[in-house]
């Protein structure tokens, strides 16, 4: 029999250039820190070499140390055998003289951003280094698995010897995450007998005209090539209000999202604002929702997600951060690959001052609408932008090759930097070509992978433009309530500045939630735990490190409820009376504050505001009425007095509006802002790029699939002429559906 080498020419070429690129980095910052000298510039190869030998024969170590001590283990324990093996080869390698341990980690430091300039230059991909060695590893494992497959098929004496090369027998071929493969010698399954699995990647906020635009503009060149090859089939469907990720994501993973009336809404029961931005609530919404047969159930894995789906393997997922980030083991890779996390590191402070030029040029240009991009958020877009995004590519990648048969990530690159720049601004469209990207990285790894794994890219809501509610009326949201609350107030009422309440009107309330889930995840290991809803010495709920615009959402004394709670999702206004004990109807609204919903629905930035009329016996549909500035609609029954002021939202905004007025928890008003014919919103928080209502490119929502699995067309419904899924309850059924189609579920 020909004997087979232990790896591939790719795998040469791959192992050879990231020797070279090594060298060629520490050269440059050896020569740069004057606290190392060389006296022989081949030292500095024979230290790249070292460098790239010790992880892979230190890495078994951490996985260990990593299953004991999390993931804060895999962390701590990465860096340091990464410092500690630079040092070792800086200092007892001949030919080099180093002064102290300061030196090693500058020289550390600046190899990895010399090596990602030189990627740079050469055109690579800005993070395949994250997946390089799980690439190569899993090649090996696929090699390994056909020569193993070959051997037991000629000794049995059949007809697969000569065929061509397998599955790999790597971990996970169980179709169990997390778990080895075959260790008692059975044969890998033959050639094209790997099972199936299912890949779901969210792009957070793309719009469906937003992806055309780039698919056009040759941003999307890996997508594009799905869909003009034809493996892949392009489909529209409409996220219904509140358009948001909660809302989206707890319809896709749970099949239900009636416990999600907008990101962040007033609990009349708990006596505060629920904001699913933190762990606990999004816990407890969770709770809610599962039945223990999400789209996760059985195996899968959740990757930065909001809600679990049900899944085995939750890795940064906000419902489930009071249990940690997920397994230590799996964060190795990322912790413990040379020069992985510093170039991740280093790349975060380029993107820093890439976000602080790219919002200085809007303003010298004078591109209107806009809103501030300073503050919090350049950090905060550079750490979720570079390193979040890496180590999400990393994490799918090591779940793909241990082979667990879902996967679901989410990506919000996009939905960021729109919010900020504008969903079709030059930074928001190249942050999409980075997704891109990350898509076809882990396009390669499914290839090698244990499973024939089926790719699908979905977004949970589009975005659409406007200058803000503030920038329109040059008060914010609650002051403008407030201010009409106060206006001619009913007889024998007295009346004074009303007490309110509201979410944090940040553009980056939604991105601040990776950072909470990190936070609170790690904060595990930190020592002990407050119950539900309850607040520790720091003032962290439940026990709990809270940060952002949402930290104090909710008022510290349940006994002190203000008169009202303002909160803005996107161009959905929501406005609850929380001293009320149930919902007000519209004559208490008006016998209570005359002047508020007249004031509201004569608003320029105001386009609706809808308003339950009655209190009807139980069974009975409450009657729900849209007011706009000329005319209003019964959603029940369909009547119009005057102009409809739902014209100028599409086909779906009854219904949609009907829903959202009937949740569990929907506010006493509901608003939407004016659109223009261009579908210029505006957004009751400080978003130039928003989303939560109607109006736009917000409701579009995208859904790429192999052609192999077919939308059912009795799925869908009528969209303004045309037929597409209506809601993330029914993208969530068809995934099922295909799960069982693939025999990854039954």
């Amino acid at each position: 029999m020909r004997h087979r080498l232990p790896f591939s020419v790719h795998d040469l070429t791959g192992a050879l250039w990231s020797l070279v690129s090594t060298t060629a980095g520490l050269g440059l910052a050896i020569w740069i820190v004057p606290g190392v000298r060389i006296t022989s510039w081949w030292s500095v190869f024979l230290a790249a070499l070292v460098v790239g030998v010790g992880d892979a024969v230190l890495r078994p170590l951490w996985r260990v140390v990593a299953g004991r001590a999390g993931v804060v283990g895999a962390l701590v324990s990465g860096l340091a055998g990464q410092v500690l093996v630079a040092w070792l080869a800086l200092t007892y390698l001949p030919g080099f003289e180093t002064d102290d341990w300061g030196s090693v980690v500058a020289v550390l430091v600046l190899a990895a951003f010399f090596m990602a300039i030189g990627r740079w230059a050469i055109g690579a991909s800005d993070n395949d280094y994250v997946i390089d060695n799980l690439l190569r590893r899993a090649r090996r494992a696929q090699r390994t698995a056909a020569r193993r497959a070959a051997r037991s098929s000629s000794g049995r004496g059949g007809s697969e010897a000569g065929g061509p090369p397998g599955p790999p027998a790597s971990p996970g071929t169980s179709g169990t995450p997390g778990t080895s493969g075959p260790s008692d010698g059975s044969p890998a399954p033959v050639p094209g007998s790997r099972p199936a699995g299912l890949l779901v990647v969210q792009l957070d906020g793309v719009a469906r005209s937003t992806f055309d635009h780039a698919v056009q503009a040759g941003l999307a060149p890996n997508l594009a090539r799905w869909i003009s090859a034809g493996t892949h089939d392009l489909e529209t469907w409409w996220a219904r209000v509140p358009s948001t990720t909660p809302a989206s994501q707890a319809g896709l993973l749970h099949g239900t999202s009636e416990h999600v009336p907008a990101f962040r809404w007033w609990d009349r029961e708990q006596g505060r604002l629920v904001v699913t931005n933190h762990p606990a609530d999004a816990a407890r919404v969770e709770a809610l929702m599962s039945d223990g047969r999400g789209l996760l159930a059985g195996g899968g894995v959740a990757v930065s997600t909001m809600f679990s789906g049900d899944a085995a393997t939750n890795l940064l997922v906000m419902s489930r951060a009071r249990a940690g980030l997920g397994p230590g083991q799996v964060f190795v890779h990322f912790f413990s690959s040379p020069f992985v996390l510093v170039r991740a590191l280093v790349g975060t402070v380029g993107e820093f001052f890439k976000e602080l030029y790219q919002g200085w040029q809007q303003a010298v240009r004078d591109v209107e609408p806009r809103v501030s991009r300073l503050g919090a958020y350049p950090v905060l877009r550079a750490v979720s932008n570079v390193v979040l995004r890496d180590l999400n590519t990393s994490l799918v990648a090591e779940q793909l090759v241990r082979g667990a048969p879902v996967v679901f990530v989410d990506l919000v690159d996009y939905d960021e930097i729109a919010h900020h720049a504008g969903p079709l601004r030059p930074e928001a469209m190249r942050a999409l070509e980075g997704l891109d990207r990350v898509v076809g990285l882990l396009e390669q790894v499914a290839e090698v992978a244990p499973r024939r794994y089926e790719v699908v890219v979905l977004s949970d809501h589009g975005q659409s433009l406007g200058a803000t509610f503030e920038q329109v009326v040059g008060r914010s949201f609650l002051d403008e309530v407030r201010r009409l609350m106060a206006i001619r107030p009913a007889p024998g009422v007295r009346r004074r500045r009303a007490s309110g309440v509201r979410s944090a009107a940040g553009a980056d309330s939604e991105a601040w939630g990776a950072v909470n889930t990190a936070l609170n995840a790690l904060g595990r290991d930190r020592g002990g735990r407050s119950g539900p809803g309850e607040r520790d010495e720091r003032g962290a709920r439940g026990g709990r490190v809270l940060v952002g615009p949402d930290r104090d959402a909710a008022p510290t004394d349940a006994g002190e409820l203000p008169e009202v709670a303002v909160v803005g999702s996107g161009n959905l206004g929501l406005v609850w009376f929380p001293r009320s004990p149930e919902r007000l109807v519209g004559d208490e609204i008006r016998a209570r504050w005359p002047a508020l919903v007249p004031g509201l629905v004569a608003n320029p930035a105001v386009g609706v505001v809808v308003v339950q009329e009655n209190r009807p016996p139980e069974g009975d549909a409450p009657d729900v009425v849209a007011y706009g500035p000329s005319g209003s609609r019964h959603l029940v029954s369909g009547r119009v007095h005057g102009e409809d002021p739902l014209a100028a939202y599409g086909p779906r905004a009854a219904p949609d509006l009907l829903r959202a007025a009937s949740l569990e928890h929907a506010s006493d008003l509901l608003l939407v802002s004016s659109v223009d014919d261009a579908g210029l919103v505006h957004a009751f928080e400080g978003l130039v790029g928003s989303h939560g209502g109607l109006g736009g490119a917000q409701n579009e929502a995208i859904l790429l699939h192999p052609a192999s699995l077919r939308v059912s067309e009795e799925a869908c419904e009528d969209v303004g002429g045309t037929r597409m899924l209506v809601g993330a309850e029914a993208v969530h059924r068809e995934l099922v559906r295909w799960l069982e189609e693939l025999g990854v579920r039954s």
